[in-house]
């Protein structure tokens, strides 16, 4: 058989990508290992584990069979096989030799009312008289046959219906677990409008609400960036930031398994509430949370050798550390530390390029030493480094961390990931150092808020960075947008329209008069949203079976996204390209992420295209468009028998 390729998405509770994993706080005696061998699984390229939950039972990790057509030992629910990705027509393409999936009919032993409430593969009313007869689905339809086009009219009217942006969230939740090509299909002819609904802002609402609003599982987190420990509720980050590496790069959604590691939780309010749907004990920490992150990779990584790991939501104490342990082994990421990195690093190269300074030249400030402002300065001084061929230590020397106590020194408490940008105390004995002293010491040219403190850059802080640099950069990148550190109305008014601003949430285009003789301009802000990184990073990793995810494949990924800057060209344009054209985006980091793995000897398939214009055509080719595709009846027992062959042949180590 042809090989798959796995992603992983995890969160903590854990998050993983193609498995995405997500920790939450768990309880556990360790005395039983996970029974991997009780899944029976179907062939998967890219795949995020639903939950795994210690309590009073060995471990099990826990799969929505309805989701990705996966069954225990226990269930006697149909299974699918050659659940193969894309609908495209092969015969024709000349990367025959490399596909990521196929397409074509879907063998199928699901039958009647399983079938319409398996989302992967329900039509709805789109089901053609054929295939309603052959499934077993007359009188269970309507008479009326519609195409994917009125269902999507259709499904519009009843999202715009929807009063509030939380009740547009729930529906889309509702569709996605009805009919998942509609689902995706409607957000990929609406995603502009629908993509702060399915990801920040709304998505950290529907968290916090998860026990009240949920209703089915679709994978089941330690902190969320902004608004902190929410449990099991945690699990929807890993959902939808695999919804949006379907959406923004085109990974077939049943290759993808959101997980979240119930650890426990340490917020009183979900502890006390008579609806949390997660485990009721304080976090576990520790070597025990250490030994459960690690049982669950291994077991993963038996399941799945080749599979990409997505870290996610960790919290400052672990991301960083549970990342350093497992990155020089297995391909994985952490979109807290690298990808709020790698995003924030093209916001800040095209702003250098449009003001006309070079990166050697950065100083930079960032309000809010957490997980995502350290990895941010990881990025920044590994770019500073490798462009002025200069160590990593001297580079350091142009970052300062300011966190709750002030400015990180070497006499302070501070993390073994912060320590290397702690700075001398005698250099700051007698002195204040508080955000606006340094600011007026240091002169910076960037100044970057991952605090979640709400409008902590006031209009003096502000101004004395306009006063020290001609086009200050400033990013207030908390999320969600009530924790912003200022926002980009006040930015602009307060640095007469100097400013380059991006931002962590979505914000309308500020009008003033800071054109040419006064005249009134419109400047777009860019959102400094992490989704233009890491689906093409994921998608590259994936493609190219890549050993590892190393600094120069993330470099690769952050030029790759500056280079669309359309501030390039316009400096009134977003710093950053936007949603309309992330899978253009997708492509392009994809492309660079593939490059630099071929070129550092970790990528591992075979006859990948050399020239630019025939690798991007290749991963076109490989990004799943949401369309019907025909059925084919078999037998169960024939479903069943393939569904063995290509779990023993994973579980031997051969990844399809």
């Amino acid at each position: 058989g042809r090989r798959r390729r796995h992603l992983i998405t995890t969160s903590r509770l854990c998050y993983l990508h193609v498995l995405l994993i997500r920790p939450s706080r768990l309880p556990l005696k360790h005395t039983h290992k996970p029974d991997c061998a009780k899944l029976q699984v179907c062939v998967l390229r890219i795949f995020t584990l639903t939950r795994v939950h210690h309590h009073s039972m060995p471990p099990r990790i826990i799969v929505n069979p309805l989701r990705n057509i996966i069954t225990t030992r226990r269930s006697r629910l149909p299974r699918l096989s050659h659940t193969m990705a894309p609908t495209k027509d092969r015969k024709e393409s000349k990367f025959s030799h490399l596909p990521l999936s196929t397409s074509g009919p879907i063998s199928c032993a699901v039958t009647g009312s399983a079938l319409l409430n398996t989302p992967y593969l329900n039509k709805g009313t789109a089901f053609p008289d054929d295939e309603r007869r052959e499934f077993n689905l007359t009188g269970l339809l309507p008479e009326s046959i519609h195409s994917l086009e009125q269902q999507l009219h259709r499904a519009y009217e009843q999202y715009k219906s929807r009063q509030d942006d939380l009740a547009k969230n729930t529906f889309l939740t509702s569709l996605k677990e009805q009919n998942e090509v509609l689902y995706y299909r409607l957000l990929q002819e609406h995603l502009p409008e629908m993509f702060s609904i399915v990801y920040t802002p709304t998505e950290g609402d529907a968290i916090q609400n998860f026990s009240r609003l949920f209703r089915r599982p679709d994978g089941y987190g330690e902190e969320i960036l902004g608004i902190g420990d929410q449990g099991v509720g945690g699990v929807l980050i890993s959902v939808a930031k695999l919804v949006l590496t379907t959406l923004c790069a085109g990974v077939h959604p049943n290759r993808t398994l959101p997980v979240v590691l119930d650890c426990g939780t340490d917020n009183e309010e979900l502890l006390n509430d008579d609806l949390y749907l997660g485990l009721r004990q304080k976090r576990v920490r520790g070597h025990k949370y250490d030994r459960f992150v690690d049982e669950f990779v291994k077991a993963a990584r038996r399941l799945y050798p080749r599979a990409y790991i997505h870290f996610e939501d960790f919290g400052l104490t672990n991301a960083r550390r549970i990342l350093d342990q497992y990155r020089p082994h297995i391909p994985c990421f952490n979109d807290d530390v690298q990808g709020t990195g790698c995003v924030t690093l093209a916001a800040i190269t095209a702003a250098l390029h449009v003001s006309k300074q070079k990166l050697t030249d950065l100083r930079l400030v960032i309000f809010g030493a957490g997980s995502a402002g350290v990895g941010v300065a990881d990025q920044v001084r590994d770019a500073i480094a490798a462009e002025g061929n200069m160590s990593k230590e001297d580079a350091s020397e142009q970052i300062w961390l300011i966190d709750k106590p002030g400015l990180l020194t070497t006499d302070s408490e501070v993390s073994a990931a912060q320590k290397g940008f702690a700075k001398d105390p005698s250099d700051w004995k007698d002195k204040d150092a508080s955000l606006l002293s340094v600011i007026k010491k240091v002169k910076p040219n960037v100044l970057i808020g991952t605090s979640t403190k709400p409008k902590a850059f006031t209009e003096e802080i502000v101004r004395a960075m306009a006063d020290g640099v001609e086009r200050p950069i400033i990013l207030p990148l908390s999320n969600p947008t009530r924790l912003h550190e200022a926002v980009p109305e006040d930015i602009y008014k307060w640095t007469d329209g100097k400013a380059l601003v991006a931002t962590g949430s979505p914000f309308k285009p500020v009008k003033g008069p800071w054109g040419e003789g006064g005249k009134e301009i419109e400047i777009e802000v860019a959102e400094c949203n992490n989704s233009v990184v890491f689906p093409g990073i994921g998608l590259g990793s994936v493609l190219c079976r890549a050993s590892l995810v190393t600094d120069k494949m993330l470099v690769a990924a952050v030029e790759g996204v500056a280079s669309l800057s359309p501030a390039l060209k316009d400096q009134t344009a977003p710093l950053l390209p936007g949603v309309d054209v992330v899978r253009d985006v997708s492509v392009r980091v994809a492309r660079a992420v593939i490059k630099a793995a071929v070129k550092e000897g970790v990528a591992t398939e075979e006859g990948i295209p050399e020239g630019d214009e025939d690798l991007d055509e290749w991963i076109r080719e490989q990004m799943w468009s949401p369309e019907y595709r025909p059925l084919k009846l078999v037998e169960y027992s024939e479903a069943s028998r393939e569904a063995k062959e290509n779990r023993a042949k994973l579980c031997c180590g051969v990844v399809w």
